[in-house]
């Protein structure tokens, strides 16, 4: 079912773990995250409660949510190449004015052109390494720095913000602002609005009041810009403080998220409007022994395994009231990020390109079909091999199998270089024991015991259909081939 004049607005927020919705994010012991505008979303809306991101990170899971295609097999951390079609070149064809609100920078800066085909777009700038400001001269770090993962980066977002003094000056305000105006000037208009914050992304510096809101009267280093590895340089208080200062984060975005949705319904909008919220990652805090969502050294990068805390995801569609949908419900099947583009492709009345993969996520959410795929395959970018450990994940309703090769990790004799995840090149190693892990996600959520062994034949199934599924999505020969053999011991 489809409407005439069916709006779309499209909010990602970096790094939002699923477990953020519905207090279900501990700080510490008795304390949990808010997000009250987003639980009331929630409850208003269709709710997918198994959704996977597809390619990992932030500039190849961009890519996926405006193609609607796994682009893993094909493409990594790079400009936005000129012959992709995005939706909203795809919108245009039934008139469409589309927009995007931006302060994710990696998709702006240095050319990755990421606004092409979108009418008009605002980049809202200074988050991370943005090179925008360049004073003050002197900038006091927040804590001593061997535990920065980048002391260049941090200093540059400290610079960029440093003449912040109101909530409004904080960039998630200015980001939901910018969207809210060009609601005003356009909501008589039939249109597409992206909005991408690239908060709760660290560096976490949201004001004051947000932090003492998880955890009041800490005295010691804030590690707002942890080194991505083993959680053993961070003292118990310190890692505390780390969820608090996410956590805080996460709750300045909802407020401004919940702006948004305020201006939306004052606009009578939601009648003929249907609104996505999803992210494209999430981030180890302390889980699994580790900070972070990769291991930086130095120079050298390792890819870590990508557990529930990364791949999963939130995703949740509050359907324009013209669809007649029921709300107010959850969906239990796998869906994954390049599904938001074929859904809203269907909605708006259009075929879907030749190369979306993607699929319409309508059907499941109208019963007509029981589930719309078998696994979610969450993985950095194939095309490098299995250099620095890489291990893509393979979840099913039960299992989620995180497989390694055979091949094993190639040595740097021939220096290969990753723009994960902040865009600085750094050299591909792998760090650690490279093996396969299988967990039982309905006995085990937080994947705390490896069955591998007592499941093999689980294990099988799941590689086969990985390798079945490579194949679909048209990967090549030599994407394919050190995914043949694979660690099963």
């Amino acid at each position: 079912m489809t409407s005439e004049k069916l709006n779309f607005i499209l909010i990602v927020s970096d790094t939002f773990r699923w477990d953020l919705l519905n207090y279900k994010f501990e700080v510490k012991s008795g304390v949990y995250a808010k997000t009250p505008n987003l639980n009331e979303f929630y409850r208003k809306s269709i709710a997918f409660t198994r959704a996977y991101h597809a390619s990992f990170p932030t500039v190849p899971h961009r890519l996926d949510l405006l193609t609607g295609k796994f682009t893993f097999t094909y493409y990594d951390w790079s400009p936005l190449p000129k012959s992709e079609v995005t939706l909203p070149m795809i919108l245009k064809k039934r008139d469409y004015v589309s927009a995007m609100i931006v302060d994710t920078p990696h998709i702006m800066k240095d050319g990755y052109n990421f606004d092409r085909g979108f009418d008009g777009w605002v980049w809202i700038r200074g988050q991370e390494n943005d090179r925008y400001r360049t004073a003050p001269k002197e900038i006091k770090l927040p804590c001593s720095s061997e535990k920065i993962r980048n002391v260049n980066t941090l200093i540059q977002h400290m610079r960029n913000n440093y003449h912040r003094r109101f909530e409004e000056d904080w960039i998630p305000a200015k980001t939901a602002s910018e969207a809210m105006k060009w609601l005003e000037e356009n909501y008589e208009r039939k249109f597409f609005l992206y909005v991408d914050f690239f908060d709760p992304h660290e560096p976490w510096d949201p004001p004051r009041w947000y932090v003492d809101m998880y955890d009041p009267g800490y005295v010691g280093d804030e590690v707002t810009y942890p080194v991505y590895g083993p959680r053993d340089y961070l003292t118990d208080e310190e890692l505390t403080h780390i969820r608090a200062m996410y956590a805080g984060e996460a709750t300045l975005v909802d407020k401004w998220i919940g702006a948004l949705l305020k201006k939306v319904e004052e606009l009578g909008l939601y009648e003929n409007t249907t609104i996505v919220f999803t992210s494209d990652h999430g981030f180890m805090l302390g889980e699994h022994g580790y900070v972070g969502k990769s291991i930086i050294v130095g120079e050298y990068h390792g890819l870590m395994q990508l557990y529930e805390e990364i791949c999963h995801v939130p995703l949740i569609i509050k359907p324009a009231e013209t669809l007649g949908w029921e709300v107010g419900r959850e969906i239990d099947e796998l869906v994954q990020t390049p599904d938001i583009a074929a859904t809203i492709i269907e909605l708006a009345g259009l075929r879907a390109p030749e190369g979306v993969q993607g699929v319409s996520l309508t059907n499941l959410i109208e019963e007509r079909v029981e589930r719309v795929r078998d696994i979610a395959i969450s993985t950095p970018s194939l095309i490098r091999g299995v250099r620095a450990g890489l291990r893509p994940t393979i979840t099913s309703k039960e299992w989620s199998l995180i497989l390694a090769s055979e091949a094993g990790p190639k040595g740097l004799e021939e220096a290969e270089y990753t723009m994960i995840v902040d865009g600085i090149p750094r050299k591909l190693k792998p760090f650690g024991r490279i093996t396969t892990e299988l967990y039982n996600l309905g006995k085990d959520p937080r994947q705390e015991k490896n069955v591998l062994k007592e499941n093999l034949e689980v294990a099988r199934e799941l590689h086969e259909k990985f390798i079945n599924s490579l194949k679909e999505l048209g990967a090549s020969e030599e994407i394919i081939k050190p995914w043949l053999k694979v660690i099963l011991d």
